[in-house]
């Protein structure tokens, strides 16, 4: 099986209430948008209206892999955007910025292709096993793609203090996977690190502009620096740790209320998830009460199976709730408790009709539709539908960054050519051919990492 091969094959509509006021501040826009993410759709228009940062509020992160519908409300600023990827729609005015109460539900279409019968005639069980034992609530790769990316969880470098190898992880961590000019900006500023009044030539550096300020005015203020970033994607990077410690933890809460015949693995970005496929009563009717905490410092751990199951993942980080503080700046910088259902339940399921698929002759898609409230991820339901043959094999797919062996805008020599690894000078085709081979070896160990995981946790 296989989805989002066009952005028509995934599509979210967001259902919304807000507060109307004809004399609010706050403009309220439907934004449709596509190959972008809801930071890259927001960078667009606060860098084309000149947009002061904070100006734009929204109700949650979508997809950029997909055709996508969102609230977003501007304070102060009438603004329009009609082009191919990001149109927006006004809907009138507020005097409140939006927030996750904002919304009330998303509901997906998604196209999956490359279906082969087989894969068909077991859906029909898959559906009436959803519909009853419901979809674990986990966060799916997207949230984890500082990972993918290779910069890790910045959170946990924060969580130490360590407050330059978070800039590095963020500034100077060039992706073998990205192909645009952020690359670029980020392997310029990994072979120049320190090197502040040193000029990028490449235009995504702006992006970054205040942070690389602020090294600029005291290079060994890493602190100072850091907190130049985005205050929404700062509590990104904190919440994707977050949702690792989550998953980790119902995963571990589903091996204390469940007998191992009754689960199942699932690959993702971060690790291993774990399903349930068969339940009785007590135990369903566990799960469909269960709230898992987002922790943090001040999060009540009640008697039982998720207080063993938090411990347990502590345990595994070498953690204690005390410690998931950021002591340089607790203000602007911190973990924030939040209870989070651990069943979803799939509203309004309905399964499309087979037709052949023109991407995957001679292969067969097939629509499905559902409602999930706000915050559940759409590709677990899929991926547990189609469990049967899911592959999550992304992760391992490394392309060679296009800006390897290319000429900066000013002529520089291409970053390939350069010393790689303190050796000797490799040519952009030898450069490539060892990226490649050290990415293979690194997606690996990888693999073999999960397996064992998976062994042990089972």
């Amino acid at each position: 099986m296989r989805i989002k091969q066009k952005p028509e094959d995934f599509s979210v509509k967001e259902s919304y209430r807000f507060d109307e006021d004809p004399d609010g501040s706050y403009r309220v826009y439907m934004m449709d948008k596509q190959k972008l993410s809801t930071f890259d759709a927001i960078a667009i228009l606060r860098e084309k209206f000149g947009l002061r940062p904070g100006a734009i509020s929204y109700c949650g992160l979508k997809d950029k892999q997909g055709r996508t519908e969102q609230l977003i409300a501007v304070d102060g600023y009438d603004i329009d955007m009609q082009e191919e990827n990001l149109r927006l729609k006004y809907l009138g005015r507020s005097n409140e910025k939006l927030s996750a109460k904002n919304t009330t539900s998303n509901r997906f279409s998604v196209t999956v292709r490359a279906l082969k019968q087989p894969e068909l005639s077991a859906l029909n069980v898959a559906t009436a096993e959803v519909n009853r034992l419901g979809v674990i609530n986990y966060f799916d790769s997207q949230r984890f793609g500082s990972l993918k990316h290779g910069q890790g969880f910045i959170a946990k470098d924060l969580i130490r203090g360590d407050f330059e190898a978070a800039l590095r992880n963020y500034l100077a961590k060039p992706s073998l996977l990205d192909q645009s000019e952020d690359a670029k900006v980020k392997a310029f500023w990994q072979e120049h690190w320190g090197d502040w009044f040193k000029k990028c030539p490449f235009a995504a550096n702006k992006k970054y502009y205040r942070v690389i300020s602020a090294l600029r005015d005291d290079p060994k203020d890493f602190v100072k620096a850091f907190l130049q970033i985005d205050s929404d994607y700062r509590a990104m990077l904190i919440f994707t740790y977050q949702s690792y410690l989550w998953n980790e933890g119902v995963r571990r809460l589903l091996q204390l209320t469940f007998p191992r015949e009754h689960l199942f693995p699932m690959p993702y970005q971060a690790g291993t998830l774990l399903f349930h496929k068969d339940s009785t009563g007590p135990a369903l009717d566990f799960l469909r009460s269960a709230q898992f905490p987002l922790l943090a410092p001040n999060s009540p751990l009640p008697d039982g199976r998720i207080k063993e199951a938090v411990e347990w993942v502590l345990g595994k980080e070498k953690l204690t709730l005390e410690k998931l503080r950021i002591e340089a700046a607790p203000r602007l910088l911190y973990f924030k408790h939040e209870e989070r259902p651990v069943l979803v339940y799939p509203e309004k399921l309905v399964l499309g009709k087979v037709s052949p698929d023109e991407l995957n002759k001679p292969y067969l898609k097939l629509n499905v539709a559902f409602t999930l409230p706000p915050g559940s991820y759409a590709t677990l339901t899929i991926k547990r539908l189609f469990q049967a043959s899911y592959s999550d094999k992304e992760h391992e797919h490394v392309p060679q960054p296009k800006y390897l062996g290319k000429k900066a805008d000013d002529g520089t020599k291409p970053l390939a050519s350069r010393t790689l690894g303190g050796g000797a000078m490799k040519t952009p085709d030898k450069a490539m051919k060892h990226q490649g081979f050290r990415a293979r070896q690194e997606a690996k160990k990888e693999r073999t990492r999960r397996a064992r995981a998976h062994n042990k946790s089972l």
